[in-house]
């Protein structure tokens, strides 16, 4: 039984009967160093034999007893070895399983679009400028709330201070009630809206799944 040795990096053959004799003759040779009869003796039972071993063995050899290098070599094949695949990173594979999942979303989305309401693009705060409007006209409303109920607490109770000041939160809490509820008619009928097109959507979709499956079946009957 014998086991088969790496393929060292460089030019390898596949042995033939007159390379396993050379090597079975070489390593027995006294001629020939200790390093290079081992060397014999190792590459004697493998199927493969590198090339740069086998020729310095070669070369080392008796050139009367040794064979023609043209002739050892008739009949052998070049081996070719697979290199090793490549590992992938942790950090590789965690990026193409994001763009896997991102793959299939998208293709489900690409799939159900047709029979999925439409999302409302057009949402309450959904820029930067409506915030930022919606923010400066809560702070007016308030304010205004606030020199209102100062101006008439100030003329109820004889511009005492305490009372004035009092009448001022007051106006400032009470702008900011009209605020919240503006805003929660504002949010409800941006929904019923919503919810409208979106039923509309629906039916005109099915609406044209039916004229379509009619008009189909209507071809058929003719």
């Amino acid at each position: 039984m014998t086991t088969e040795m790496p393929n060292p990096p460089g030019l390898v053959i596949s042995s033939t009967e007159s390379i396993r004799l050379f090597l079975s003759t070489a390593s027995k040779d006294p001629h020939l160093s200790d390093e290079l009869r081992q060397t014999a003796s190792d590459h004697l039972r493998q199927p493969s034999v590198p090339y740069m071993p086998l020729r310095a063995i070669w070369m080392a050899s008796d050139p009367l007893k040794r064979p023609n290098l043209i002739k050892l070599l008739s009949g052998t094949q070049f081996l070719f070895s697979s290199p090793k695949p490549r590992e992938k990173s942790e950090e590789l594979k965690e990026r193409l399983k994001k763009l896997e999942d991102l793959a299939e979303r998208n293709a489900y989305q690409e799939l159900v679009k047709d029979i999925t309401p439409k999302k409302d693009v057009d949402e309450p705060f959904s820029s930067y400028k409506d915030q930022l409007g919606f923010g400066l006209h809560v702070a007016l409303t308030m304010f205004t709330g606030y020199l209102l109920g100062f101006a008439a607490f100030r003329a109820l109770f004889n511009h005492n201070p305490a009372m004035n000041a009092a009448g001022g939160v007051l106006g400032l809490v009470g702008g900011m009630l009209v605020e919240t509820f503006l805003f929660i008619i504002r949010s409800s009928n941006a929904d019923v809206n919503h919810r409208r097109s979106s039923n509309a959507d629906i039916s005109r979709k099915r609406s044209n799944q039916g004229l379509s499956f009619s008009t189909s079946k209507s071809k058929k009957n003719q």
